[in-house]
């Protein structure tokens, strides 16, 4: 069992199912990414090779996601509302806690609270600009320019498969390396 999963139909009856992948990259990042199949020996083959090409490797469930924290995240428009009105919203929906900067409110829920909080905020400000259940790293590991080079190419590999969905990562590159890397 090298990914968790659950199952379901399309309108056309395809069996799809969201498969979670976990395991290391380069520098020995943590990686998580799902992916929605309708082949999983195709999707655990995709995966694997961009692992493996970039020296990493895959893993077994659980294997790092303990090192991340399941969240929903809200996010709005900072024009959508004050800081302390989408604060005092977000906690009365439910939320546990609301990063507001220039340019939009982030508000941070468990998988539990995210439907709700969702609906109730919407019913209040709108539609938001974004809301997904997420993996947040709980602490992020540094990684040097090589590293990241081969690393952000591995996460880009693993993006470019049809059936990946969303890839995490818990690494940190210092902000001038990440401006040369992304030239």
């Amino acid at each position: 069992g090298d990914a968790s999963s659950e199952q379901y139909e399309d309108a056309a009856g395809e069996q799809y199912e969201e498969v979670r992948y976990e395991g290391y990259g380069p520098g020995g990042v943590a990686v998580i990414v799902e992916a929605l199949t309708d082949n999983r020996n195709r999707t655990a083959s995709d995966v694997r090779a961009a692992f493996t090409k970039s020296s990493g490797a895959l893993g077994e469930t659980n294997s790092v996601s303990f090192m991340f924290e399941r969240i929903g995240e809200i996010t709005y428009p900072a024009a959508a509302a004050s800081a302390d009105d989408m604060l005092e919203a977000a906690i009365e929906a439910g939320a546990d806690d609301v990063e507001s900067g220039d340019e939009n409110h982030l508000v941070v829920t468990s998988p539990e609270d995210f439907n709700a909080a969702r609906d109730a905020l919407e019913q209040r400000f709108g539609e938001a600009a974004s809301a997904k259940l997420i993996w947040r790293p709980k602490t992020t590991a540094p990684v040097d320019e090589d590293t990241a080079t081969s690393l952000l190419k591995m996460l880009e590999t693993l993006e470019d498969s049809d059936d990946v969905q969303n890839v995490y990562a818990n690494f940190e590159v210092a902000e001038d390396a990440l401006a040369r890397l992304s030239g």
